[in-house]
């Protein structure tokens, strides 16, 4: 009976029964196995068993000598492809072909052939991924308010959905204004809602050094851009009309001035008190009822039309700066305050019509007041009673107003007009004289005639009056 060709998984499970019955019996295994290597306990391999048995050492199923690996699969290998030279032409192997069995690997080539699949997740590695992994957050975070800050930049500054605009302000651009200062102003008044954006703005745009000074009138709520490029283009020349106050006028010869030229009214309330200037500063007692001495007289060139107020401030504004230029230590060593310095400027400016007799006059008032003597001074009396045109009646020269200075010792209690600069530097520095009197002098064109002595001024006085009255009753200041 010819005998059945063992397949190749029986002679495996033979071999392995062998190997387990001479493990239980304590001695080897079957010397005929032959097989691909493997690791039986003493760490034999087929070519060893082969040269232990005699047995020829055969290639493997895959192709690989007998040095080469297996593919294993649940512990069993079995092959994909018979090699036909070991087979016997009906596709099974001869006798000699070696079983397979179970393969045990020495623990050298279970590392090396096995290395660990879990060798990146050690305890190291994973801190690693996660401290990786925060660091990312950290910067996907730090790039997203990165982005969100620029993005917020560009809309303030570029003003994509920027609204409309909330009516009209008249905003004044002082000269020599830096784009920083003007930016504030803007915003200030609500033209802009920031000067940084405005001035950064102006700098990228090169407007910088084109922004001009001068008043315009801008929308509130406006763009950067438009901001600008009403600022960078001259405004249209405005329609100006000069306004001349003269010498000596009081606050009611003012308004009637305006009054009669169609300014408007208004002068008289709007010139009683103003933030711009306070007399009590230049020791004017609390409560003083106007800013009378304080209007400075000078041409003023105003807008059209006219501004009451305007025109106020550029007075109060002008007389703050010449008045600064008033060297007044001589009456404060006579203990005189600025206030009653300006009060004294305002009877020389009355009494005055020529300058060069100023500080002559001046001099006669601070002599009178030394001697404790009444003024006596016509343009006190005017100012009281309003007269400034006829002869003061008897009734007016005897009037009870603190204002008589025929009646009333001292100062009086305001200026009487408001005075220029140089009556007010005459007051400041008189002459040094001992006049006590003073008179008009017939045919001087507005000179005075000067004395210290009483019964001089009476002849002074009376030549005058008969200088009068070959005037027909005119004044002869001037023959």
């Amino acid at each position: 009976m010819t005998d059945v060709p063992q397949r190749p998984w029986d002679d495996g499970e033979a071999a392995r029964r062998e190997r387990e019955r001479g493990r239980a019996e304590g001695g080897e295994p079957d010397s005929t196995y032959h097989g691909e290597p493997f690791d039986d306990g003493d760490g034999s391999t087929r070519r060893e068993i082969a040269r232990r048995t005699g047995a020829p050492a055969r290639r493997g199923y895959d192709g690989a000598t007998d040095d080469g690996g297996l593919e294993q699969a649940g512990g069993a290998v079995e092959p994909d492809v018979y090699d036909d030279e070991f087979a016997d032409g009906d596709g099974w192997y001869d006798d000699e072909e070696v079983a397979l069995g179970t393969r045990r690997l020495a623990r050298r080539d279970r590392v090396r052939r096995a290395p660990r699949a879990d060798a990146a997740a050690r305890p190291g590695a994973r801190r690693g991924r996660r401290r990786h992994s925060r660091i990312g957050v950290v910067l996907a975070l730090l790039m997203l308010a990165i982005a969100a800050t620029a993005i917020w930049f560009g809309i303030q500054l570029f003003q994509p959905f920027r609204g409309s605009s909330q009516g009209t302000v008249t905003v004044t651009v002082p000269p020599h204004s830096s784009a920083t200062q003007i930016g504030d102003i803007l915003a200030r008044d609500g033209v802009v809602p920031s000067g940084f954006f405005f001035n950064l703005r102006a700098m990228l745009a090169g407007d910088r050094g084109k922004l001009l000074s001068g008043t315009y009138h801008l929308q509130r709520g406006m763009g950067y851009g438009a901001a600008l490029k009403a600022l960078t283009t001259p405004p249209p020349a405005a329609k100006v009309s000069n306004l001349t106050i003269v010498e000596g006028r009081t606050r009611s010869q003012i308004d009637a001035l305006l009054r009669a030229q169609n300014v408007g009214s208004g002068y008289l309330a709007a010139t009683r008190h103003s933030p711009l200037l306070n007399p009590t500063r230049y020791g004017a007692p609390a409560g003083t009822p106007s800013l009378e001495g304080f209007l400075f007289p000078d041409t003023y060139q105003l807008r059209d039309p006219i501004s009451i107020s305007a025109l106020v401030a550029d007075q109060l504004k002008t007389f703050r700066r010449e008045f600064a230029k008033v060297d007044t230590r001589s009456a404060e060593s006579r203990q005189f305050t600025p206030y009653q310095l300006l009060i004294i400027a305002s009877m020389v400016q009355a009494e005055v019509p020529k300058a060069a007799d100023a500080p002559l006059v001046a001099s006669v008032i601070y002599n009178r007041l030394a001697d404790q003597m009444p003024l006596q001074i016509d343009a006190t009396t005017r100012y009281a009673t309003g007269n400034y045109t006829r002869p003061l009646t008897v009734s007016e020269l005897n009037s009870p107003s603190p204002y008589n200075t025929r009646t009333h010792p001292g100062l009086p209690p305001t200026p009487i007009d408001n005075p220029g600069l140089a009556a007010i530097q005459a007051a400041a520095h008189p002459a040094n004289t001992n006049y006590l009197y003073f008179v008009v002098k017939p045919c001087g064109n507005g000179r005075s005639v000067f004395t210290a002595s009483y019964s001089e001024f009476l002849a002074d006085v009376q030549q005058y009056y008969s200088a009068r009255q070959q005037q027909g009753g005119r004044s002869p200041v001037h023959c």
